[in-house]
């Protein structure tokens, strides 16, 4: 695009929300629509519209912080929906989904727009955190100039990477979270047996958070693990999602997972035992309940 794109935003959740944020203070406007008003933002400078179909309208280039497809589906269609009115529209996909799944819909809203509307897949990583410092890690799928148009709208939040065609996104976020939960299970469980060890937590995870041990989520999750509450920050039922999208990323490459599988099953371990709205630093809890000491 050659002058600045209008910019629109649906999905104000904990994620969306902070994200509205940012762009509203570097973009020179932006439009936003949602379930619930949001005084402060239109107080702050941002245009409401009534519906997806007068946002869409509206907007050169829509970010959608949905929880997942099925969400952005039933915004789509019917006269008040994403595609009654839309002109050209660049689509950005900012929710942890399918790769082929978003594949589909992309063809689908090409086909039913004639070729108006294009996507492009935007997951992210950084959590709450780093949705407010505006730092967030932003996966890129999609044409390279169609991810070029994503990366300058959503440089504010974060570092925007074109990983490649679309669908790139969801796989790198799929690889980002078989690392983290496959770390914070064992930062959990190496807690639980520090702890009964009878070892100082807070000196143990600063100690080893200088060496190979540390990583980001160490260091956003240490006191939580230290003492013990999780209260929900990310929350650890969304990883039995993720963790189904990296299976379905397996069974397309051919790939046997050694990780995966055990991983899978300790989310929903989690989930079936009640934790699943507890933070991803539940996994200590869950480790310690697994104790026949303890029980």
């Amino acid at each position: 695009m050659s002058t600045s794109p209008t910019v629109g935003i649906i999905g104000l959740g904990a994620m969306g929300r902070p994200v509205a944020d940012r762009l509203l203070a570097a973009h020179d406007s932006l439009h936003i629509h949602a379930r619930r008003p949001q005084p402060e933002l239109i107080a702050a400078g941002a245009t409401w519209t009534d519906s997806p179909r007068e946002l869409a309208a509206a907007v050169d280039v829509l970010v959608t912080f949905l929880p997942d497809l099925p969400e952005l589906e039933q915004l789509l269609d019917g006269e008040e929906g994403i595609m009654a009115d839309a002109g050209d529209l660049l689509l950005l996909i900012g929710s942890t989904s399918s790769a082929p799944a978003v594949r589909e819909l992309a063809d689908r809203v090409h086909t039913q727009s004639r070729g108006r509307v294009r996507v492009v897949d935007c997951p992210v990583s950084g959590g709450v955190d780093g949705a407010n410092a505006g730092t967030l890690s932003i996966m890129l799928g999609g044409a390279p100039e169609d991810a070029a148009v994503a990366a300058s709208v959503l440089a504010p939040c974060g570092t925007p990477v074109h990983l490649g065609p679309l669908g790139a996104g969801e796989v790198a976020k799929a690889c980002n979270q078989l690392v983290v939960s496959a770390t914070i299970l064992a930062l959990g469980e190496a807690t639980v047996l520090a702890d009964r060890s009878g070892l100082d937590l807070d000196a143990l995870w600063g100690l080893l958070g200088g060496g190979y041990a540390g990583s980001n989520l160490l260091e956003s999750r240490k006191h939580k693990l230290v003492s013990g509450d999780d209260s929900p920050s990310g929350v650890a039922k969304y990883m039995v999602k993720d963790l189904r999208f990296a299976a379905d990323i397996a069974d397309a490459t051919g790939t046997e997972p050694v990780l995966l599988p055990a991983l899978r099953a300790a989310f929903d371990g989690i989930v079936d035992a009640g934790l699943g709205d507890r933070d991803i630093a539940v996994t200590r809890r869950f480790v310690q309940s697994r104790d026949t000491q303890a029980s």
